[in-house]
């Protein structure tokens, strides 16, 4: 989490990342082609992944594709350099030998978007559930408070909200994703993983209701 804060905080609000092309971006005029994506791969999903989930937990799934827009538009944080799949699969720890004490790999999806993406995405999937309940909230807090290096004030309340409502970032992650890459029995139960986390995630903290 707090190298986390050390990717997002040097370029928070920063205008000139506008003029980097390669960063992808999620604005309000994406909504319909997300919404088209995820009406194309929602059934390959589920024909695979519904059995891993309860029925509340497909439930909230299906019902998300009308919220997409609003799920979009209401993102209210500045936008900064975002990794986009930052996961515990991507993370490498230093061992007895030596190395960085953690290095991400996996730079195929940087973007300038809203940093709570990116938290909630890791603390969505990185932990049991669980565990997650336990220690999201003082970890969110680090975070925010690691940002204030950067020179970043930030609502603690409004960064919550905005964390809560992109648990669902973990779900379209899970059902894109899972859709578009070759399948095998790994990928089968990291995905399965995935989806089921994800999906807990925005049960827990309400997604849904702060759409």
């Amino acid at each position: 989490m707090l190298e986390l804060a050390r990717l997002h905080g040097p370029r928070w609000a920063d205008p000139s990342l506008a003029e980097i092309e390669f960063l992808q971006r999620r604005g309000a005029d994406d909504a319909a082609g997300l919404q088209m994506l995820w009406t194309m791969f929602l059934p390959g999903f589920l024909a695979t992944f519904a059995k891993y989930l309860d029925t509340e937990g497909v439930a909230l799934i299906e019902r998300f594709g009308a919220l997409i827009p609003s799920w979009i538009e209401g993102r209210t944080l500045p936008d900064t350099v975002t990794h986009g799949d930052y996961r515990l699969d991507n993370l490498m720890f230093a061992s007895e030998r030596g190395g960085y004490p953690l290095a991400t790999v996996d730079w195929q999806t940087p973007g300038h978007g809203s940093p709570s993406a990116d938290v909630s995405y890791f603390l969505g999937a990185g932990p049991l559930p669980e565990v997650r309940r336990q220690i999201e909230r003082p970890l969110v807090e680090r975070y925010c408070a690691a940002l204030g290096e950067y020179g970043v004030s930030l609502d603690g309340d409004e960064f919550w909200r905005q964390y809560c409502r992109d648990a669902y970032a973990g779900i379209v992650m899970s059902v894109v994703a899972s859709q578009i890459v070759g399948s095998s029995d790994r990928s089968e139960a990291m995905f399965a993983a995935m989806a089921t986390r994800h999906t807990q995630h925005a049960l827990d903290v309400g997604a849904e209701g702060l759409l």
